[in-house]
This record gives structure tokens, C-alpha cells and sequence, in this order.
């Protein structure tokens, strides 16, 4: 077998690899004697068909496998010695199309390499990592959004009509072509007006209602209705309102608090200060992490594998342009060139990329079994009801596994980062936070 570099370019290379008609010949004759022992034919005991009579029946289609795996282990074995880990799968093809038995087998083998990795000082990097406390007033505030969501209802003055927003208690008997239907009717149902809990338009016909009065609310199914034999179909709802209460918020008091999780309302004021101070440290986190790469951008400069870079600028250009146009969902529209912009970010992107890979292959970095069974939890719960399959789609799917890892992996080799970096913690106000989320945001 002969390897023959054909291309060194830059991070390019190019390879002339020859198979041999004896090598391929003596790969195939190896596999029949392998499989010699355990082949029966009419007219030969097990074990005894003769060679030539074999390599007559199952030399051509053993042909194709020795010689996949000839080109596959002399690529293997490139790599080993060269050293050369490519940026992408190698492109291989065979360049005698007319090849027939008892010729060699001729390839060519391109591919980008990925670069040498400089050496970064990482203890010589400074970082400010900024911290927010949560103060009083944004306890309180926090308190009181949290007292709106936990909403409760006060009777209304005997004789006052129902708004938009408040609660009545209905008793209701839906019926379609005069016929009630299973599912239609219901006593004293708490029903929040504007709520839209029921089908549209239903609520909007009970605004100005009193209790003790009657109506028939005439609606109709909408077309992709979950019940199929209600799809599409006009109905009529026969409701008493026999309640109408006005919204107020809760009172703030050990009794909210409770409906919290918390013991007493010390105790849900100390769970939200701790909630506040996360998503503040959440935010600080990113603001450092963003500072990191951009003094790691400074500091490194290699050349890049201009394929990663392409995929990364062409990926960049469709995201923003589906973002600039969120109402074509599908991608049958026309090419989207990338700019200038986009392969300078692309650029930035790769690099940092490679750095943090080398950084976290080099210091041992693993995401565990566990982190990855959590990541994958958690974006399981965007599917209610599907999470069992989720599950299963990506424990059979490597691009989504690699998908969930890489940002955990990518954490992880910041974290890394930071522990040896000096960090500086600087207090500042919520709003300083805020300003420096948002100054990140612009750049």
C-alpha cells in the first residue's frame, strides 16, 4: 500500500492512496479462511468446501469489503502517524472508476487539518466578576407580583355586573343540533372572565351579566377542536350565573406564604431573596463569561480551517435571517449569502471553539452521565406529555447528544478558566447588572 502526499497547503492536505491487487487479494483470502470452518455447500461436509470454490462464490462480494477496509485502515493509520486530526470528515474518492478485478484500487484523500492550539497563560488573565445583592425594595416588589399571580376574589355588591377579569360562578349544559354532548355541563364552575380557559368567545358573552341571570351563549368549535366530533360544530350553551366576584390580590401574610411552600412569610421572603440573587449571578456569570472570550480572542490568534469557518458564517447568516423573518418557518426560500459580519463572527466563533476544546482536552474535562440525564431532562419538559419519547429520540440520535453535551462541556472549560484566572468580585446595584447585560447584548 502507498500513501503520497499530493497537497500541504496551509491547514490543506491532499493524499494518493494505493491498494494493491495482491493486497486486496490476500484481505479477501484471509476473510474466507476465517469463514472457511463454519460455510456448508452440497456436496462438502461443513468446514470442507474447498478455497477455490469459495473465492468462485463469495470473492466479489467479499471484494467490496476488503476493500473498504484497506482505504479505511490506511487512513487510520495517516492519522496515526501524521498525527493530523481533520477539521471534518475527510473527503474520499476513487479516482480509476473503471476499475476491475485484478486492478489496484486507486483513492485520493483531502481534507483540512485541525490547527496546532498556542499555549495560553491562563493564570495570567484578569476577570471582574460583578455581584448584585437583592435589597429590600426588590423584595417587596418581587412580594407583590408574587401576591397578583396568587389572585383571590371578592363578592361583588349585590345587583353588579360581571367585567371583564372577574370571576363568575356558572352552571352550564352545552348542546350541539339540540343534543347535549359528554363533557358539556358543569355546576358551580369558577369561571375567570377573559381567562380565554374556555373556547373563544364563550367568556366575552357573559361580561355584563348579573348573578341570578340566565343567557345562551352561542359559539362554535374551532376546526382543530381535540374532540373530533366537536370540530367545526355550532353550539349552544344554556348558563345561570349564580356569583359574580371582583379580583383583589392576595394579602401578603404567613397564609400567602404558605400557599408558597414557605413556612411563614419570613420564610418566602428569604426564598425570593435567594431567587433574585441567582438570576443576578445568573446574568454576572455571563457578563464575566463574555469578557473571558473576548480577552481569549485577544490573546490567541492560529490559523483557521476555512470549511468550519464557511458551515459557521452560512449557519449564522440563516439563523438571523429566520429571526429577521419569523413568519417563513420552513427554509424553502432563496440562498442567503453571508456578509462581511457574519464571517467575522463566524471567524471569532471557531476560534474560540477550538481553544476551549484544546483547553478542556487538555485539563481532562467531562461532562458525566448524570449531567447529560439532566440536560436532556430538562429540555424534555418543553415536550409535556412526550417526555418518555424525547428521552428515547435522543438516547438513538449522536447529533442531538452532541448538541446537549456541547454546552455543558463548554461550562464546564469556562469554570475551569475562572478557577485559575484572578477574579476580581466587584459589588454593584441591579440596574449597574442590567446595564452591563445590556452593553453585552449590543456588542
Amino acid at each position: 500500500m502507498q500513501v503520497t502526499e499530493t497537497l500541504n497547503e496551509g491547514l490543506k492536505r491532499g493524499y494518493a492512496i494505493t491498494v494493491t491487487a495482491a493486497e486486496l487479494d490476500d484481505k479477501v483470502n484471509e476473510k474466507l479462511v476465517e469463514a472457511q470452518p463454519e460455510i456448508e455447500m452440497k456436496g462438502f461436509r461443513k468446514g470442507k468446501v474447498p478455497m477455490p470454490l469459495l473465492k468462485k462464490q463469495f470473492g466479489q462480494r467479499l471484494m467490496g469489503e476488503a476493500m473498504q477496509e484497506s482505504i479505511d485502515g490506511a487512513m487510520n493509520k495517516h492519522f496515526e502517524d501524521s498525527g493530523d486530526r481533520p477539521a471534518a470528515q475527510p473527503e474520499v474518492k476513487m479516482t480509476n472508476e473503471d476499475w476491475k478485478e485484478g486492478d489496484d484500487v486507486n483513492v485520493e484523500m483531502s481534507y483540512e487539518k485541525l490547527p496546532e492550539i498556542p499555549e495560553v497563560d491562563l493564570k495570567g488573565i484578569s476577570l471582574e466578576r460583578l455581584v448584585a445583592k437583592a435589597t429590600d425594595d426588590e423584595v417587596t416588589e418581587a412580594l407583590d407580583n408574587l401576591a397578583k399571580t396568587a389572585q383571590d376574589f371578592d363578592d361583588r355588591d349585590e345587583g353588579a355586573a360581571a367585567e371583564d377579569g372577574d370571576q363568575v360562578t356558572i352552571d352550564f349544559l352545552g348542546k350541539v343540533d339540540g343534543e347535549a354532548f359528554d363533557g358539556g355541563a358543569a355546576d358551580d364552575y369558577p369561571l375567570v372572565l377573559g381567562s380565554n380557559s374556555f373556547i373563544p368567545g364563550f367568556e366575552e358573552q357573559l361580561v355584563g351579566l348579573k348573578a341570578g341571570e340566565a343567557k345562551n351563549v352561542e359559539v362554535t368549535f374551532p376546526e382543530d377542536y381535540q374532540a373530533e366530533n366537536l370540530a367545526g360544530k355550532a353550539a349552544v350553551f344554556e348558563c345561570t350565573v349564580k356569583a359574580v366576584k371582583a379580583p383583589k390580590d392576595a394579602e401578603i401574610n404567613d397564609e400567602l406564604a404558605t400557599k408558597f411552600g414557605a413556612e411563614d412569610l419570613d420564610g418566602l421572603k428569604g426564598q425570593i431573596r435567594e431567587r433574585l440573587e441567582a438570576e443576578y449571578s445568573g446574568a454576572a456569570r455571563a457578563v464575566m463569561k463574555r469578557g473571558l472570550l473576548d480577552k481569549l480572542d485577544d490573546l490567541v490568534s492560529f490559523e483557521l480551517p476555512a470549511s468550519l469557518v464557511e458551515a459557521e458564517a452560512g449557519q449564522i447568516a440563516h439563523q438571523l435571517w429566520h429571526e429577521e423573518n419569523p413568519e417563513v418557518e420552513g427554509h424553502d426560500h432563496p440562498e442567503i449569502e453571508p456578509t462581511d459580519e457574519h464571517k467575522s463572527l463566524a471567524e471569532r466563533r471557531v476560534r474560540l471553539g477550538l481553544l476551549l476544546a484544546d483547553l478542556g482536552e487538555k485539563a481532562e474535562v467531562q461532562v458525566s452521565d448524570a449531567e447529560m440525564t439532566q440536560a436532556i431532562m430538562n429540555q424534555a419538559r418543553q415536550y409535556p406529555g412526550q417526555e418518555r419519547q424525547f428521552f428515547e429520540f435522543v438516547q438513538q440520535n449522536a447529533q442531538m447528544q452532541q448538541q446537549l453535551r456541547a454546552p455543558l462541556f463548554e461550562d464546564k472549560v469556562i469554570d475551569y478558566i475562572v478557577e485559575l484566572a484572578d477574579v476580581a468580585d466587584k459589588e454593584v446595584s441591579k440596574e449597574d447588572l442590567q446595564a452591563a447585560v445590556e452593553a453585552m447584548d449590543e456588542d
